[in-house]
């Protein structure tokens, strides 16, 4: 072989030689990039994911959400936000304005001593009541009883006055109002079983599936957000327009629960026929209408004054 040709091998050898280790060089730059690239996109996938986490977290959940959710208005209410429960004889001249809260014992003494003569005044057309409802014993006590008990009063009333009036009457009884610590009415199980006492709401699937669904949480949470209307911050409370009407207080002594009933259905009594004068038929004397009232209750169709409050 000749030293020319020796030559040329020699320097085709070195080419080759180079020209691989090119080719070497790019393979480790695009894999390079490639891992580069890859662990970008898994740091940004990443950051994504914990972005989105962090959104879900700060996402307001259960009686919070149900603030924002779309509001479903109960049949049978007035007002914006359905929360004016105005029940009894349109024509009634007058209105009386009741506050309470499902979970409130003072309130369950009320309905169980004197419910009835309230519900006899309203079928007797003497005068309309409007129902503030609040949930403020959630709070103190714990727990969210004193709501979900008024939504699923909303799913009730969404049925008929009556049924809404027969149910927050079951509610309250002595045989299934809990202690005031006792979160009984949290659970739906506990609602419907006591719902299936009033005859309008036993096996209807309608008022069954709002419950459950929570239909009418949202409206419960306007109704919760009434609290302090018209000053009112206890319950029970009585107003006549914007006049607070006041319990002649029963005297502390040794008493059987029928004589507490007794004397309290009696102050009850007394606190109204001052009001709005004696009822129809009780021989108290000629109705001259002097005692009327000062006439500011709340008229069919007629705007609250206190609305948003």
């Amino acid at each position: 072989m000749s030293n020319r040709n020796s030559q040329s091998s020699k320097t085709a050898a070195r080419e080759r030689i180079r020209a691989e280790r090119e080719r070497q060089k790019k393979k480790e730059r695009l894999r390079r990039q490639l891992v580069v690239g890859g662990s970008v996109v898994g740091v940004l996938a990443l950051a994504t994911g914990i972005g989105v986490a962090v959104m879900k977290a700060n996402e307001p959940t259960g009686w919070e959400a149900a603030k924002e959710a779309k509001l479903i208005k109960p049949q049978h209410t007035q007002g914006k936000d359905g929360t004016e429960i105005l029940i009894g004889d349109k024509n009634a001249k007058e209105t009386l304005e009741v506050f309470e809260d499902i979970r409130c014992p003072s309130c369950a003494a009320f309905e169980q001593s004197t419910g009835k003569t309230l519900l006899k005044d309203i079928e007797d057309g003497r005068y309309k009541v409007r129902f503030t409802m609040y949930a403020f014993i959630d709070g103190l006590a714990g727990g969210e009883g004193s709501k979900n008990a008024l939504s699923a009063l909303g799913a009730a009333l969404n049925v008929s006055p009556d049924a809404f009036l027969k149910f927050k009457t079951a509610l309250y009884s002595v045989k299934n109002h809990p202690e005031e610590r006792e979160d009984v009415y949290g659970k739906d199980a506990a609602l419907l079983k006591i719902a299936a006492e009033v005859p309008e709401l036993k096996n209807n699937k309608a008022f069954v599936g709002a419950v459950r669904k929570g239909t009418y949480d949202p409206w419960a949470m306007k109704m919760e957000a009434l609290f302090g209307r018209k000053g009112v911050r206890g319950t029970p409370s009585f107003m006549h327009g914007d006049k607070k009407l006041t319990l002649a207080p029963i005297p502390q002594q040794q008493m059987t629960q029928a004589q507490y009933n007794a004397l309290a259905d009696a102050n009850f009594k007394k606190m109204i026929d001052k009001e709005f004068g004696p009822a129809k038929g009780t021989g108290a004397g000629k109705d001259d209408g002097k005692n009327k009232g000062d006439g500011k209750g709340i008229r069919e169709g007629e705007k609250d004054p206190t609305a948003g409050n």
